[in-house]
């Protein structure tokens, strides 16, 4: 796994606790990552992750921000 690949992975994983500590009440937010969850599983780890890849973990990331 190269290491923005694994860069990313790690701003997942804080944004799947943010949605648990959450509750689960925020669903843009829950669909949000949803989708960069589907995403993420078919993207090439071996790569950096698209710009696609990375627009939809934004996105999640600014929702997630949102209801700080």
């Amino acid at each position: 796994m190269n290491d923005l690949y694994r860069e990313f992975k790690l701003r997942l994983r804080k944004l799947d606790e943010r949605l648990v500590e959450q509750g689960r009440t925020n669903l843009d937010f829950a669909q949000a990552l949803s989708r960069v969850h589907r995403a993420e599983r078919h993207g090439d780890r071996s790569r950096e992750p698209s710009d696609d890849l990375r627009a939809l973990l934004e996105r999640a990331e600014a929702l997630a921000r949102k209801n700080t």
